[in-house]
């Protein structure tokens, strides 16, 4: 009789003969650096992107759920300040960007509705449709024409949501465009800003600004933990869409809230001198985008991230071997946070990184462009 954990090994097995297996590696991090193994290696993987000031105390660390003890005074001051960001009426605060999609969206769309999602949207709003009673279509990457179609469906209501800047291609939603066909459309528009926030659009209010529709979004969803380099993550919107999900948004009801310190450090983070590590930041992704085009590599993003797509699972986890054996932490992306056969190096570039650290990567990626034949 086999033992019952059978399966679990062949599933293993599987994943490790498709060159799909992951293993978590202990690190520490500090400034542009990762140690591994007691190796220090130039940190090419990190969301930190603006580089803010890392040293803070913190006060208190106990919680509970916002609805019961766990609504620190911090978080008022702090969605006040994110609300206004947005220009929207209000904001509300959640343990991970993970959970405020899963809120927001979830509430939103009900049994006569429909949600039409990118292809390429971050797996958390592909759960968060999936929790939404509504029925789903998906149109294709950033294909307005598509999305026009597609909107065309009868549904008492309609929501379109988007990521701003797309977490693994790197490129921007054609928001103009999409904001336009909801409105024709009379469609909500949901966008998440992960990776726009903070860095996009002027003085970083995001990648909605940076197209000028600010004002035609009707729900954000960001994260605090990237370009903050602080945690946790939030919605802004009006105050109904927000009070309804205070009141019904399990995501939000059913945890314990963000400690106060660090609702206190996001709110510090806010406040500081993000515009100087902004600009200072984009001066670096242009260095390393015409950079990584000089020496041969194909690039199409239009942001501080920067896919390499290689392709094969196989060579791209060699690929990333070499770099790290060379000094560069930069993570090998495959499925299923891609599809088969795209598999890809993932460079985020954050303002920790000076500009002879980026010269130096370079140099290693043009000889590693060359021995994997790339370039």
């Amino acid at each position: 009789m086999k033992p019952r954990t059978d399966f679990i090994k062949d599933k293993l097995g599987q994943i490790k003969s498709a060159n799909l297996y992951r293993t978590l590696v202990y690190n520490k991090i500090s400034g542009p650096y990762i140690t591994i193994q007691e190796k220090k290696l130039v940190n090419l993987s990190s969301n930190d992107y603006l580089g803010l000031d890392s040293t803070y105390s913190p006060s208190q660390i106990q919680s509970s759920s916002r609805l019961i003890a766990g609504n620190d005074v911090a978080f008022e001051k702090l969605e006040k300040n994110l609300a206004h960001h947005k220009s929207q009426g209000s904001a509300l605060v959640f343990p991970t960007g993970y959970m405020a999609n899963l809120g927001a969206i979830s509430i939103l769309a009900q049994k006569n509705d429909l949600i039409l999602s990118d292809e390429l949207n971050h797996a958390s709003i592909i759960d968060a449709c999936k929790m939404a009673h509504a029925k789903k279509l998906v149109y294709k990457h950033n294909d307005v024409s598509d999305l026009g179609k597609k909107l065309r469906k009868k549904a008492q209501r309609k929501f379109v949501i988007t990521e701003g800047i797309f977490s693994m291609n790197g490129d921007y939603a054609l928001l103009d465009e999409i904001a336009e066909l909801c409105q024709k459309n009379n469609a909500f528009l949901l966008l998440d800003d992960a990776h726009g926030d903070f860095v996009a659009g002027r003085d970083g209010k995001g990648s909605a600004d940076h197209f000028r529709v600010t004002k035609n979004v009707d729900v954000y969803i960001s994260s605090l933990s990237k370009a903050l380099g602080a945690f946790g993550g939030y919605i802004a919107a009006s105050k109904e869409i927000v009070d309804l999900a205070v009141n019904t948004s399990r995501p939000f009801i059913y945890t314990s809230a963000l400690p106060g310190f660090l609702a206190e450090l996001a709110l510090k983070r806010f406040l500081s001198s993000r515009e100087t590590k902004r600009l200072q930041l984009w001066k670096k992704i242009e260095q390393f985008s015409k950079g990584l085009r000089s020496i041969g590599y194909s690039i199409e993003s239009q942001s501080q991230i920067i896919p390499i797509i290689i392709g094969d699972e196989k060579k791209t986890l060699e690929f990333g071997r070499y770099l790290r054996n060379k000094g560069i932490f930069v993570q090998p992306i495959r499925y299923p946070t891609v599809n088969l056969g795209s598999a890809r190096i993932r460079i985020s570039v954050t303002n920790w990184l000076s500009e002879d650290i980026i010269a130096e990567s370079l140099d290693i990626f043009e000889k590693a462009g060359r021995k994997f034949d790339i370039t």
